[in-house]
């Protein structure tokens, strides 16, 4: 088939090679502008850019997909179906309507559940037992068009967003190639999402990521979890950023003590939480690396009683 594709992150990598696996016609890819990064500032190629150059594929790179040069420059491709991944930007009605078979999306949640950005992540701070990918019928809406094929995987115990974000999506690669088999084939069922199910989520911040010691200990694991590798939960000790990578809860404390560290010893540091204990197990320091706890008690002081969190320094970095 004849595909335009449309994506900008990692996750969308997987649809496009399995495109490309499959013996599709991608003609166009369509992703973000090129972004500074780091301290020099230098342009970075978008994941999809890097991809599709790989591949020969022409590359297209709009700040504004609607502005109606681009719309007609799409147009010139002839599209039979477009694919979009993760794209980072609304598509106007005129891009929705041109090819033959319209536009579907990857969408890495369970719809109508977790409509919007960042499904991933909110799947695990939400505690959700399964998570998975939906192929959908593009429509005006953020995520509201008709279903085509859904497809599932149980979250593991100590499911992070790094880990779930790899496992859908290689889901959703497989996924979308089946679907469009059946598309050509005519066999395709569109079922409509329930709105009165629908959740809507935001874009993770790296605010987010700020621990409330007064939250159970099991919410602020699954946010550890969550937010690994990016932008990671953090607190403050003695003034400087801990993030937390790995942590696991412990019944039983005194929640008037949250924050607080209520032992320490050589291998083992307990922190009171609003309900519960968090038992932390890998973490790094602000200038430091990841190692875990035994190795930080090693080299550097930390004591029954001390207190985490903002309030010790407002003013250190996240």
């Amino acid at each position: 088939m004849k595909i335009i594709f449309m994506g900008t992150p990692d996750f969308a990598v997987e649809t496009l090679e399995a495109l490309v696996r499959a013996g599709h016609q991608v003609v166009l890819a369509v992703t973000q502008p090129d972004q500074p990064k780091g301290r020099g500032k230098s342009l970075q190629f978008p994941a999809v850019k890097q991809a599709a150059l790989a591949h020969n594929i022409e590359v297209y790179q709009p700040q504004r997909v609607r502005r109606p040069e681009c719309i007609a420059y799409l147009k010139n491709y002839e599209p039979e179906l477009i694919v979009v991944a993760a794209f980072g930007q609304i598509l106007p009605p005129a891009i929705l309507s041109m090819p033959k078979y319209g536009c579907i999306n990857v969408h890495a949640s369970l719809l109508p559940k977790y409509r919007g950005a960042a499904p991933i992540q909110w799947a695990i701070l939400n505690g959700e037992d399964i998570a998975g990918v939906t192929i959908m019928q593009m429509d005006s809406g953020i995520d509201t068009g008709d279903m085509l094929e859904k497809a599932q995987i149980p979250l593991a115990a100590d499911e992070t967003g790094g880990s779930l974000f790899n496992k859908l999506a290689a889901l959703g690669a497989a996924l979308c190639v089946q679907t469009i088999e059946k598309i050509e084939n005519g066999t395709a069922v569109r079922a409509k999402q329930d709105d009165a199910l629908a959740t809507q989520v935001g874009m993770i911040t790296k605010e987010m990521g700020r621990i409330d010691w007064n939250c159970p200990a099991v919410q602020i694991e699954r946010l550890i979890r969550a937010l690994d590798p990016w932008p990671s939960a953090f607190t403050h000790l003695r003034g400087k950023t801990l993030k937390i990578w790995r942590a696991r809860v412990l019944a039983g404390g005194d929640p008037k003590e949250a924050g607080t560290i209520v032992s320490c010893e050589k291998n083992s540091l307990l922190v009171q939480t609003g309900e519960g204990i968090l038992s932390l197990k890998e973490v790094q320091l602000e200038g430091k690396k990841r190692m875990p706890i035994d190795a930080f008690l090693c080299g550097y002081p930390v004591e029954k009683g001390m207190a985490l969190g903002m309030h010790e320094n407002m003013h250190a970095k996240i």
